[in-house]
């Protein structure tokens, strides 16, 4: 009997008996009481940050919503400039060919 215990790795099931130790009582404490509230505050500034940046984009999303309006007015105030200037050219080549 006492040579099959020569064959068992003692440094690797003292590593084994270890880790299911710290195993268990890391389950122990993550299921703690302390553990919980500090997963629920954690959980909740994380909610804050959220809303702050939900804020932050909205706003950037009305800015962007206001330059957009505006760009399409100058656009179509500069299509009808360039139209305008087209039409008088050609009613002037239309004066110059009579």
């Amino acid at each position: 009997m006492l040579e099959c215990l020569k064959f068992i790795n003692w440094k690797k099931t003292g590593i084994f008996a270890a880790g299911v130790l710290f195993g268990t009582a890391g389950v122990k404490v993550l299921s703690s009481k302390d553990a919980k509230k500090v997963y629920t505050n954690c959980t909740a500034a994380a909610l804050r940050a959220k809303d702050c940046v939900m804020k932050t984009v909205s706003t950037v999303q009305e800015n962007a919503e206001d330059i957009y309006a505006e760009a399409k007015v100058i656009n179509e105030e500069r299509a009808a400039e360039a139209e305008a200037a087209a039409f008088e050219a050609s009613e002037e080549d239309a004066e110059a060919t009579e």
